[in-house]
């Protein structure tokens, strides 16, 4: 029973940095409908920009999130406002082929600038630490994880229920015709939710790089966790998508105790079953008001 239960709490932590994958996701289709296929490789993208600042410097990775939060929030910006912007329409092909002509780039760019080794991020003491509850031993890091997803995604839904921004978000994302009507800039609207979802990939990228080793061609799993949490969360629903994240982790971590060979598998199995169950996810909503 101890088994367990140690198993499911460490899914749950696990589950938090799948969350962490995927709220910038979930929020660029709250606000845009736009499904990034660039997702993972914008995040993998954090990590070897932070790894090119800590590497010669000797930093730890949580001072370079100064850095990389505001950059990749910018790169999303500028990449919205002149680029994607312009796919987005009725039709949801344009977008999709755009964001997989960038996954292609970024993948190359890094393969080519750093090679396909791997690499990893060294956080120092924290990384082994631990606290001790009756007979489980939960992580320091793997907490502080979970605890930033938590954060994230309560600021998220503070964002979008009690500022103007947010409101600006909701509207351009009921009705865009509507809301240019109003004096809405849709163009800069959209921009800022993508320099916010950056923002939240370049925290994602980092902590991704302090647990695990990684490499350029990456990219595309982590962009299957998030898809996979957004969906089994539902579409617009931020806590739904930590939800997501957790349940992800959870039946990923139950598939590695049953058989090492079944933690990844069980995790799509999960996804598939909660499609079939659920197609428009267990907590589905639009934005909340």
């Amino acid at each position: 029973m101890i088994e367990l239960v140690n198993t499911v709490i460490q899914g749950l932590l696990l589950g938090g940095l799948y969350a962490l994958f995927a709220a910038g996701l979930s929020l660029a289709f709250g606000v845009m409908r736009l499904v990034n296929i660039a997702h993972g490789d914008l995040i993998i993208l954090s990590a070897f920009l932070g790894y090119a600042i800590v590497e010669p410097l000797g930093l730890n990775p949580f001072w370079v999130l100064i850095v990389i939060v505001p950059v990749m929030g910018a790169i999303g910006y500028v990449l919205q406002r002149f680029v994607l912007n312009k796919t987005l329409g009725d039709d949801i092909l344009p977008p999709l082929l755009v964001t997989f002509g960038l996954s292609i780039i970024i993948q190359n760019t890094l393969l080519q600038t750093f090679s396909a080794d791997s690499r990893g991020l060294n956080a120092g003491d924290i990384e082994t630490a631990s606290v001790t509850i009756g007979s489980i031993s939960l992580g320091v890091y793997p907490l502080l994880v979970l605890f930033t997803a938590v954060a994230v995604i309560g600021g998220l839904q503070y964002l979008f229920n009690h500022t103007s921004i947010g409101r600006a978000f909701r509207a351009t994302s009921d009705d865009q015709s509507t809301a240019q009507l109003m004096g809405i800039d849709n163009k800069h609207i959209y921009g800022l939710a993508m320099a916010i979802a950056m923002g939240i990939v370049a925290i994602a990228g980092i902590y991704l790089a302090i647990r695990t080793n990684f490499d350029p061609t990456v990219g595309p799993g982590r962009l299957l966790y998030a898809f996979e949490a957004v969906i089994i969360g539902g579409l617009g629903s931020f806590w739904g998508t930590l939800a997501g994240g957790m349940i992800l982790g959870v039946s990923q971590a139950i598939g590695f105790a049953i058989d090492p060979g079944w933690g990844i598998l069980t995790g799509h199995l999960v996804f598939l079953a909660v499609l079939v169950v659920k197609p428009n996810g267990l907590f589905p909503k639009t934005i909340d008001r």
